[in-house]
């Protein structure tokens, strides 16, 4: 008597198995993409807002201030016109300040890395698993804000980014209390809330749509 045909049920569990079994990507790549997108073209658009760099190094245009107070009202209307190169010569400053201390910069390159794989950019439906332990989204933000706060305050990366900090402060209060602004047509600005600082709340929404959820 010849024997029933075996259905081949194995190899469909098997294969189904194994499409579950697929490791997800550690970064919701999505988000990321997003995120990366938005800030990218926000800094196009502040960058093409920018002063030439001739118009701010004019030495015809320099002379020493009577007053504080005229240095201040000096110092305000210049940020107000090269907004972007001042953020420009700040952000330089702090980009060589970080160049030449490799290991700060190696330190705050992986706190951005933790911040982004292990809690804003991970998928909500994947836990973080370390060293066989499952822990809560609550749980990792606590133990990121701890780690953040320890490097910031408790070891030299704080101090080198507060004095690359003042530095370029000094460098821009310096130059708008000695630049006289009285050929600068201040009318056509944009609203401070605008241009090249746009980046930072659109991306900073945009990094922190996910966490909120998350909350």
């Amino acid at each position: 008597m010849a024997s029933a045909p075996t259905l081949p049920v194995s190899s469909q569990s098997s294969a189904g198995g194994g499409a579950a079994s697929q490791p997800q990507p550690p970064i919701a790549t999505p988000a990321f993409r997003a995120f990366i997108s938005r800030m990218s073209s926000s800094l196009r658009h502040g960058f093409a807002q920018r002063r030439p760099w001739s118009e701010l190094i004019d030495r015809s245009s320099m002379s020493r201030p009577e007053t504080l107070a005229e240095a201040y009202s000096r110092i305000r209307k210049n940020f107000s016109y090269f907004r972007v190169n001042y953020l420009t010569l700040i952000a330089f400053a702090l980009a060589v300040s970080l160049i030449t201390h490799p290991f700060s910069l190696l330190v705050l390159f992986g706190l951005l890395a933790s911040w982004s794989f292990l809690y804003l950019f991970r998928p909500s439906d994947q836990p973080l698993v370390l060293f066989g332990r499952t822990f809560a989204d609550r749980e990792t933000l606590g133990i990121l804000v701890v780690l953040t706060v320890f490097v910031v305050f408790l070891t030299s990366v704080g101090s080198l980014l507060i004095s690359a900090l003042m530095v370029g402060l000094a460098i821009v209060c310096a130059h708008g209390s000695f630049r006289v602004p009285e050929d600068l047509f201040l009318d056509d600005q944009e609203p401070s809330g605008s241009g090249f600082l746009s980046f930072l709340g659109g991306a900073a929404a945009s990094a922190a749509a996910p966490a909120v959820a998350r909350v």
